[in-house]
């Protein structure tokens, strides 16, 4: 099979060039030939120059993204090859990153959409990046007995990626690229480490910068072994190779192993996947990502399950919930713990204030038979089993109760160190009421998010505590706000959030008055109801 991946120049000065570097691709396209089985064109081929203005760039895919579509359906006819190229599908949102593949008939035979955005096209006004923040599995396609595996630019940084494509046997792996800010030893390493962490040929094709360059570039063909088979550097043109697809390669199970196998089969056989970070299905956008408005399940769902229980957010998380909110105290060994009172009375078998015990001594006491009778021998959660169970499986409102202002700073150490642990810093938000708590945490976490609490007999100052302390959500507490607290809030840049409602029909009146998450005890039926007001307002 022979495979010829195509290197144009790009500008940094798209206003001047845009027009040059298109044609110039145009001309390097033209030059290939019925000898070629599979041809590679890089990223962004309708804007094929910097455009470092989104409109300006916007308007350059209108002018050129139909023309494009066009030569590389006549490149496929004409060469009887199968074209893979990168430029924007357009939609009602903007236009897709798109990676199209086009058989010799010039139908579109492959449409993998980049599954890792950069953060430039996720403020692009103009791309469409909505779909990114739900899960997918590894995009593959069969063509002709082979199955291909794609990367976009920014995708090839996500090495957690390249086990789940391994495991889809793919054979060759299609990347339409920029990376516009690596190094040639940095993109040789990552295409190597793809290729043999996969077991397949990498094609990758990308832009050079100019022959003095030593970034960018590096269009370059790799074996299932990391060796680099080719590698254009900062060249301009065309890189032809011949390889065979389906020449992997296998290696022993190990020093004493007999069996051959490739590189991610040994890896599987001594997976520990409880070791690294979350991921797969279960994950779900992180709270600055999640559209609003949202259902925040309070204390879990604690209408069907005890209230601050493993069973009252297991229920809420598997129902979908994109809030859960439980509450945080100290133990007298300063343990994390999750009870809304101070005192163990109404939730437990136990007397007595929570700080008083150790976590050994409340482990003995039931959470459960007090609610309902069939969860009894419930104990006491940490803080750590919550995260060890649900991290990254919904956004978490957590109330950090009051303590002395002694142990604050331990308090917010403490939580910030274990969302850290547990890579839930872009899934958590602290709510408090008290300002030294806010301050605190400031001041250890400043890109932790917060949330401002009612104070005592004080609930109608609330959005002016949270604009003092700038915090990023408010929790109003009903029935002491208005409309013109939840305007003022949004004034300032304040998500809204309400305590709380368990009724339906006010839950969609909050939601009409601007508030972006309820907080509910009875998770599904307000859920429901939200589900339907957004299908309605969709």
């Amino acid at each position: 099979m022979k495979a010829v991946i195509i290197q144009p120049f790009y500008s940094l000065d798209g206003q001047k060039d845009i027009d040059k570097c298109y044609n110039d691709m145009l001309a390097l396209m033209d030059k290939c030939d019925e000898s070629a089985d599979i041809i590679v064109l890089p990223e962004s081929c309708d804007c094929q120059a910097c455009m470092r203005d989104c409109g300006e760039s916007f308007k350059v895919k209108e002018r050129l993204n139909e023309h494009f579509d066009q030569k590389v359906r006549e490149l496929a006819k004409r060469c009887k090859a199968l074209v893979f190229a990168n430029y924007g599908k357009k939609t009602d949102n903007g236009y897709l990153n798109v990676t199209f593949g086009v058989n010799a008939d010039g139908d579109t035979v492959a449409e993998y959409v980049k599954a890792h955005p950069a953060p430039s096209e996720v403020i692009d006004p103009f791309m469409d990046t909505d779909y990114s923040y739900e899960y997918r599995e590894p995009y593959v396609v069969e063509i002709d007995g082979l199955r291909y595996g794609f990367m976009t630019c920014y995708d090839f940084y996500f090495y957690e990626g390249f086990a789940p494509l391994a495991l889809k046997n793919v054979d060759i792996i299609i990347g339409c690229s920029h990376q516009r800010s690596d190094t040639h030893q940095a993109l040789e390493i990552i295409g190597r480490f793809l290729s043999y962490n996969t077991n397949a040929y990498l094609l990758r094709s990308s832009i050079t910068l100019g022959e003095e360059s030593d970034i960018c570039g590096c269009s370059m063909a790799v074996a299932p072994d990391g060796t680099v088979l080719k590698n254009m550097k900062s060249k301009v043109g065309l890189l032809e190779i011949e390889f065979d697809p389906t020449k992997k390669y296998y290696k022993k199970a190990g020093f004493y192993g007999t069996k051959l196998q490739p590189h991610y089969e040994y890896l599987d056989q001594g997976r520990r996947p409880w070791l690294y970070r979350p991921g797969g299905s279960a994950m779900v956008a992180q709270d600055q990502f999640m559209p609003y408005p949202r259902v925040c399940a309070h204390r879990g769902f604690n209408t069907i399950a005890p209230e601050n229980s493993m069973p009252a957010y297991g229920a809420a998380v598997a129902l979908g919930a994109e809030e859960i909110e439980f509450d945080l105290r100290l133990t007298k060994d300063d343990i994390l713990v999750s009870i809304h009172d101070s005192s163990l009375d109404r939730t437990s078998n136990g007397t007595g204030k929570v700080e008083d015990y150790t976590l050994e001594e409340l482990k003995k006491f039931d959470f459960g038979e007090k609610a309902k009778e069939h969860f009894k021998g419930l104990s006491i959660m940490t803080f750590e089993d919550i995260l060890k169970k649900f991290s990254c499986q919904a956004v978490m409102n957590i109330h950090v109760k009051e303590c002395v202002k002694e142990k604050q700073k331990f308090l917010a150490e403490t939580v910030y160190k274990l969302l850290k642990a547990y890579d839930c810093v872009q899934y958590a938000y602290i709510m408090s009421n008290d300002d030294d708590m806010h301050a605190t945490f400031m001041e250890i976490a400043p890109n932790l998010k917060r949330c401002m609490g009612a104070k005592p007999n004080k609930a109608w100052q609330i959005v002016d505590d949270a604009i003092k302390m700038k915090c990023d959500k408010v929790q109003l507490y009903k029935p002491h706000f208005n409309q013109e607290m939840i305007d003022k809030a949004h004034e300032h840049g304040i998500i809204c959030n309400v305590f709380y409602s368990d009724d339906p029909i006010e839950a969609i009146k909050f939601l009409e008055m601007g508030v972006e998450t309820i907080l509910t005890n009875d998770y599904l039926a307000v859920s429901n109801a939200v589900k339907e007001w957004k299908k309605k307002n969709a």
